[in-house]
């Protein structure tokens, strides 16, 4: 949890750990179409995001691979682990016959922007969002 709170934007949506979070954490690991992928460094968590395979209609009926809350610690940012993390995300879409792997990333994240386009994803669709509470 403490990648959450490890960079300005999500520290001003995500506090501390507690209930909510547990709950969260445990109904998307008991989610077969969800899996939460840890990386570790030396015993030290360094890493994270969650991969989602959704079903669709569109593309033939193809299932697709969508990438979330992809986290590096900041003290270790710029060593390849975010690519290397990426990467294991399209092979496991892959051996799952997705499609298509998707990512959604904050207009405020830059850098998360240029790192994306320089794996080959294109910022092909605008997201939106409501907020309902």
């Amino acid at each position: 949890m403490a990648l959450l709170v490890d960079d300005p934007i999500s520290a001003s949506r995500d506090t501390v750990p507690g209930l909510d979070y547990d709950v969260a954490f445990a109904a998307i690991d008991a989610d077969p179409r969800n899996e939460l992928i840890v990386v570790e460094s030396d015993g030290e968590i360094v890493g994270t995001m969650q991969l989602t395979f959704i079903p669709g209609l569109s593309r033939r009926g193809a299932e697709r691979a969508q990438v979330e809350g992809v986290r590096v610690s900041s003290a270790h940012r710029s060593q390849g682990i975010g690519g290397k993390m990426m990467q294991w995300a399209a092979d496991r879409a892959r051996e799952r016959g997705c499609t298509l792997l998707q990512l959604t990333s904050d207009k405020a994240r830059t850098d998360a922007h240029r790192f994306y386009s320089s794996l080959g994803y294109e910022a092909s669709h605008e997201g939106f969002k409501l907020r309902l509470n």
